[in-house]
């Protein structure tokens, strides 16, 4: 089946890098396609027709035809500007860091619609909440789920014991959470206390309004 010359796409604006006189390459975010660059030509001149729809963290409805490198945008057209992320130096800082761990945390052209819509709910609520902490706290623990790193917070990693209702430690490269004696094995891993266990337990299995 032959692979078609245009598409069309929806899109989060995860990151732009100014190139040459006038152009911008785009990384970005799909439904269907996973992460993926594009670079959009002639868009940083005052005229052009798609610079307000390729702003930062900008979700949009996307025509792009492949090049050798870098597929071409061809049109744009906003589907939600999320505006208060930029207006808000807190907000945007938020929403910087999320769609940063996007990008460092997937590869290229590796579909992940849970990561998509994720990062989207996340920069809805980043614009209407006054908790940007347990929104951000909420993705990042979702984000590994969907990724394949769900932490472990019910067993102890080392021994698979479950864990005691006391102050246990969490170690990122076990995976979760180690009970006292199989810590000493890993003197990096950090005290966690039973609240801490808690929220993260209700974070990772509630949805959005449920954890708000």
């Amino acid at each position: 089946m032959t692979t078609p010359r245009v598409y069309k796409t929806d899109a989060i604006v995860l990151k732009r890098v100014n190139v040459g006189e006038a152009d911008k390459i785009l990384t970005l975010y799909t439904p269907n396609l996973g992460k993926i660059s594009a670079i959009a030509r002639g868009v940083r001149r005052p005229r052009s027709k798609l610079g307000g729809h390729l702003e930062l963290f900008t979700h949009s409805s996307l025509m792009l035809a492949r090049g050798r490198n870098l597929d071409i945008i061809s049109q744009a057209e906003t589907i939600s500007s999320f505006l208060p992320l930029r207006e808000d130096l807190w907000r945007s800082s938020l929403a910087f860091y999320a769609a940063e761990m996007v990008h460092q945390f997937t590869a290229e052209h590796v579909e992940n619609y849970p990561v998509y819509k994720l990062l989207l709910y996340t920069l809805h609520r980043l614009c209407d909440t006054d908790d940007g902490e347990l929104t951000l706290h909420y993705f990042e623990l979702n984000l590994l789920t969907h990724l394949g790193y769900k932490p472990e917070l019910y067993h102890c990693q080392g021994c698979d014991s479950a864990l005691e209702p006391i102050t246990n430690f969490f170690s990122a490269s076990s995976g979760g959470v180690l009970c006292p004696q199989c810590r000493v094995k890993e003197p990096v891993a950090r005290p966690i206390s039973l609240n801490a266990i808690k929220v993260m337990r209700f974070l990772q299995e509630s949805d959005y309004a449920k954890a708000s």
